[in-house]
């Protein structure tokens, strides 16, 4: 007698099993749930990122809750698919999971805005429902698809591979193309639609439409809360969520919100004036540090609205400033919006800071300055010993470097990096409110807008002080014994070891820079 292997028809022989699921179709169900997992936790990333920061940490638990969602999922969607018809499991899979993939943007950014304390566990929410409701459409497609124990390592192989190659295509596609092209809601009710979609087709041979016209109408309802909702932007660009505020009070001022932040303060019409105080401290260094009108050879790492150089175009004519702003997006906006005009003195280039500074010849740049930045996130990668290496390289022998630190707290983030400079550059000094450079020992440090200066040659700040005092600033300059004192026992920030996302104390989104 031969073992039992399972029951056969001849639609089985031919591919097709009695319940009506082809091949074709359970690799479509496998491939598209797949692909829809990595682009929720993709979209995810950057919803989040205005709240919470661009950060590893950030990045660390949206993939564990990715990940934990594809665990929970395929197991219950297994365990499920043995003890009821599956057939019927895959349509309310993809149904519900769309409705909830389409309303996550007004439920994260209200959220947000209304219960911060609450966004986590909300965003844990918004990601785990629809990966484990997606992650047990394999399992229920391969319960389906069996019909001989003999084939069952093929059927298994098969189908694993085509949920990878659709995660692969999600992951691409959400990385390379959509991000580019549409707004985070947009991909996001789009994809909660094709999820719908999906479903209904599922569902064509058991007519329950019912429950189709009501995640349709969730669906649409999700999309007009959206345009409400807290948190929008005038532009999503590759990195950020991007508004531009009118000033009130002037007419020609112009404010560049990145995720929330207040990033740049731009006068159309007046380039020498400068709103925000870590601005006015920049230009008082540089000011300070060579001769009045003489132009300069600048490097800025990272643009925003392009303030400072055009207040170096503005203030020193002949000045060539070429900047790496990595987001296009906002280079758009500082065209647009913010009055950029095509000129010679800012050359902006949409690139890496890092990649840009390798490009650059030894030498040949008076001024590099440091506004990359941000107070909830920061490309680590610019901070190390090895990129103020680079920075060194690129300047001439009386060259200065000059940079915006943003930090709170106890400030580990911001004292690593003075060490770090301390270690590339013989000269080092560090400007900004007495009691959050240690000048004022006895109050305790509010934390915000710091800026650090490094150069090999000595620096005049008794001047520093004096254009600082001018521009009503507040602020004083540490420097010698009580600059090593505020230091402290910091560590070096390196390429091979710089856990600035740990050291990085944020502040609320709500504060300006």
């Amino acid at each position: 007698m031969s073992p039992v292997t399972g029951s056969s028809s001849s639609s089985a022989a031919e591919g097709t099993p009695r319940n009506g699921l082809g091949p074709r179709a359970a690799a479509v169900l496998v491939f598209g749930s797949s692909a829809a997992v990595l682009v929720v936790e993709i979209v995810a990333l950057r919803l989040l990122a205005p709240y919470l920061g661009l950060t590893l940490e950030t990045s660390t638990m949206v993939i564990g809750i990715a990940l934990t969602a594809i665990a929970l999922g395929s197991w219950l969607g297994g365990r499920i698919a043995d003890q009821v018809n599956p057939r019927r499991l895959i349509g309310p899979s993809l149904g519900v999971s769309g409705a909830v993939v389409a309303l996550t943007p007004v439920v994260l950014r209200t959220t947000a805005e209304w219960a911060p304390a609450m966004l986590l566990l909300i965003a844990s929410l918004t990601i785990l429902v629809p990966g484990a409701l997606l992650s047990a459409v394999t399992p229920i497609v391969t319960k389906l698809r069996l019909t001989s124990l003999a084939e069952t390592g093929t059927v298994v192989g098969r189908l694993s591979g085509v949920g990878t190659v659709g995660a692969i295509v999600g992951t691409v596609l959400t990385g390379f193309v959509l991000v580019s092209r549409l707004p985070v809601s947009g991909i996001l009710i789009g994809l909660g639609a094709l999820l719908v979609v999906g479903s209904a087709l599922v569902e064509w041979r058991t007519r329950r439409w019912s429950g189709t016209l009501a995640l349709t109408l969730v669906i649409v309802a999700g999309g007009l809360a959206t345009m409400v909702a807290p948190g929008g932007c005038d532009a999503e660009t590759r990195y950020h969520c991007a508004r531009v505020v009118a000033d009130p009070d002037r007419s020609s001022g112009r404010t560049l919100v990145l995720d929330g932040l207040r990033h740049s303060y731009v006068d159309v019409d007046d380039p020498t004036f400068l709103q925000f105080t870590y601005v006015r401290a920049i230009a008082s260094v540089v000011d300070a540090a060579f001769p009045e009108g003489e132009p300069l050879a600048a490097h800025h790492l990272g643009g925003g609205g392009l303030t400072f150089p055009r207040y170096l175009a503005a203030t020193r004519p002949g000045t060539r400033s070429l900047v790496s702003e990595i987001d296009s997006g906002v280079l758009r906006i500082d065209r647009d919006q913010l009055g950029l005009e095509s000129e010679a003195a800012v050359d902006v280039r949409a690139e890496d800071g890092r990649l840009g500074l390798r490009r650059l010849d030894a030498d040949s740049r008076d001024l590099v300055v440091g506004d990359a930045f941000g107070g909830v996130s920061v490309p680590w990668h610019l901070t190390t010993v090895e990129a103020m290496t680079d920075v060194r390289r690129v300047l001439d022998e009386d060259g200065l470097y000059v940079a915006n630190l943003i930090d709170h707290g106890a400030m580990a983030f911001a004292r690593a990096e003075v060490a770090t400079l301390g270690e590339t550059f013989e000269h080092v000094a560090l400007l900004g409110e007495p009691t959050d450079i240690g000048l004022a020992p006895t109050a305790t440090p509010e934390g915000g807008n710091l800026v650090v200066l490094a150069s090999n040659r000595p620096v005049d700040l008794r001047a520093t002080q004096e254009a600082l005092d001018a521009r009503q600033t507040g602020w004083k300059i540490a420097t010698g014994d009580d600059l090593t004192s505020w230091i402290g026992d910091a560590q070096l920030l390196t390429d091979d070891y710089a856990p600035v996302d740990q050291l990085l104390q944020p502040y609320s989104p709500r504060n300006s820079r």
